[in-house]
């Protein structure tokens, strides 16, 4: 899409480094070089005023992320590539079935209702929970990581589901300030919200969690 829209050679496309490097390399494959802008911390997806601020005379296009299940804001990231004269693109996440949909809702909101010490998603605008990602209060990566570690002992197949921003890898390194997307990389975990889950294996995540997370106190 980015080659039949003439994007190339000398031109940048604003991505998220929030995820994996699958979109960074499309923008690279089509010679344009990738460039990061920051996510927002409720949707993990392009904060389009971090868009906006990280537009220069060479952006050509922007490549909005839905992640987790939760939809980006397309509206106003639509609004920024008129205002820049930019190509919007998508890249949707797999759909699921309603009926499995309909089960994640139904156990995110269990999770929502009985976790304690974890912040928990927030499900608006249609969240079809691809993922169930909450956020681990303390001291960033080493107590999620220690968290995750104390899940897993206690069965709970959890994991980080980014664990090093773009912006980060050596190929796609980047001296540029992203705080919530580094703040993101460090405190979240995805706990399981498949709809073949039974109510004691939703029990079960609800007890090992809440049995871990008032030791983990926020930093201050």
């Amino acid at each position: 899409m980015l080659r039949a829209a003439g994007v190339g050679v000398g031109d940048e496309v604003i991505v998220p480094a929030f995820g994996n490097a699958e979109v960074a390399g499309a923008v690279s494959l089509a010679g344009a070089l990738p460039m990061f802008a920051d996510v927002d911390p409720v949707t993990y997806c392009l904060d389009p005023a971090a868009v906006e601020a990280a537009v220069t005379p060479r952006t050509a296009a922007v490549v909005v992320v839905h992640r987790f299940g939760r939809p980006a804001d397309v509206p106003r990231l639509h609004l920024v590539g008129q205002r820049h004269g930019l190509l919007v693109l998508e890249q949707a996440e797999s759909e699921a079935p309603y009926d499995e949909i309909a089960r994640r809702r139904e156990r995110a909101a269990y999770l929502d209702a009985r976790l304690r010490g974890v912040r928990t998603p927030d499900g608006g605008d249609g969240h079809s929970y691809q993922q169930y990602v909450v956020r681990v209060p303390g001291n960033g990566r080493p107590d999620r990581d220690a968290f995750a570690r104390a899940l897993r002992g206690r069965g709970v197949d959890c994991r980080v589901p980014v664990k090093t921003p773009l912006h980060r890898l050596p190929e796609y390194r980047r001296c540029v300030s992203l705080p919530e997307t580094e703040l993101a990389a460090d405190e979240t975990l995805a706990l399981p919200v498949d709809a073949s889950l039974t109510k004691r294996d939703m029990q079960r995540i609800v007890a090992a969690c809440n049995a871990l997370g008032g030791l983990l106190q926020p930093a201050f």
